[in-house]
This record gives structure tokens, C-alpha cells and sequence, in this order.
């Protein structure tokens, strides 16, 4: 009689476990097609936040070109002054610190020597700030406000007079996570003086 109330005893905790163990599994799987989209969500919400982590640690290393404090129609004046002076045109990029995409292309142009040889023979550079604490309305107003067309950085390229001669949406010089050389060299070359 013990043995066969050990059996049952045996036999019963088996079973509970084992239901206890489906029960569990099956809370684990989705049963719904919303719970396999909240699922979806709940692991494109991991990499987007971890893609927003590695971007927020490769902008806080790169150098910050844009300032939010300086008086942009006065220096685009000057710049202009310079470029009659040199014979040069005036690049215009405009963006914020807060763009990983402006930075990303300053830092390209500024450690690729064949690049900056072309920008510093042709150009006189400035990095017009756009961004919360000085959205520099007039200045872009001017200029057909590009960045509301194109988002940023926008390249403005203005002849040594001032004219503007050109607007360059920068996604068509982008490749990969960067931006293309043989690209952005031909924009370059194709609007410096002639």
C-alpha cells in the first residue's frame, strides 16, 4: 500500500511539474499577433536605444564646428569680403552640434587631406549654426530656407560676390555610414570658381 501511495505521490508531483512547466512556457511564447508585435517593439526599442547609445558616444568625440552664439549675417558678410579678396566661392554648411550627420562630414572633410586641399583652395568655410538656442531664421530666410527641404547638414554655396549659386541636399553624398570621397569631391570641384 506505501508503494502504491509513493507511486501516486511521484505520479501527481510529475504531473504538476510538468504543467507547471507548460503553463510557464506558454506564458513565454506570444499567443496573439499583438503579443508578437509587442514583442517586436519591445526589441526594436533595445537596438534603436542602443543605436542612439553608440551615436551619442561617437558625436561626444567629435569636434563641435557650429556656434550657436555668433552673430551668422555679420560673419557671412565677412566671409564674403574674404572670398572677393581670395577669389574664392563661400561654403555654407549649415547644420547644429546636435547633428551627427554635420559632424560626421566636418570630421571628413577636415582629416582627408585630398578633401580639405580643395576646400582650402576654393573656399572660404563656414558652419552656420541651426539649432533651439539660435535658429538663425533670417539668415536661412535668405538663403530660401534649405534645411526645411532637405534637413541637415545643407550645403549653401555662394559665389565670391555673395550670389547665391547653389543649394547640395548632403544625402546624395552619403555612403555607408559616412559620406562618399569620389562624391563629395566632384561637389567640391564642380562648384569652385571656375
Amino acid at each position: 500500500m506505501k508503494n502504491t501511495h509513493f507511486k501516486i505521490l511521484v505520479f501527481s508531483s510529475l504531473l504538476i511539474t510538468s504543467l507547471a512547466c507548460s503553463q510557464k512556457s506558454n506564458q513565454l511564447k506570444p499567443k496573439t499577433d499583438t503579443d508578437k508585435s509587442l514583442i517586436v517593439k519591445s526589441d526594436s526599442t533595445a537596438i534603436l536605444e542602443a543605436k542612439k547609445k553608440v551615436a551619442a558616444e561617437e558625436k561626444a568625440k567629435l569636434p563641435k564646428p557650429y556656434n550657436d552664439k555668433e552673430n551668422a549675417e555679420a560673419k557671412i558678410a565677412e566671409l564674403i569680403k574674404q572670398a572677393k579678396a581670395e577669389h574664392k566661392n563661400v561654403m555654407i554648411q549649415a547644420g547644429g552640434n546636435w547633428c551627427i550627420w554635420c559632424l560626421r562630414f566636418n570630421q571628413f572633410v577636415q582629416t582627408t587631406p585630398e578633401l580639405k586641399k580643395i576646400v582650402d583652395k576654393n573656399y572660404v568655410y563656414y558652419h552656420l549654426n541651426y539649432s533651439p538656442e539660435n535658429k538663425n531664421e533670417k539668415v536661412f530666410a535668405k538663403y530660401d530656407n534649405p534645411g526645411a527641404k532637405y534637413g541637415y547638414p545643407v550645403f549653401i554655396v555662394l559665389d565670391e560676390n555673395g550670389k547665391l549659386i547653389h543649394t547640395q541636399d548632403s544625402s546624395v553624398l552619403e555612403e555607408g555610414k559616412g559620406y562618399g570621397l569620389e562624391k563629395t569631391k566632384a561637389f567640391f570641384t564642380e562648384w569652385s570658381p571656375k
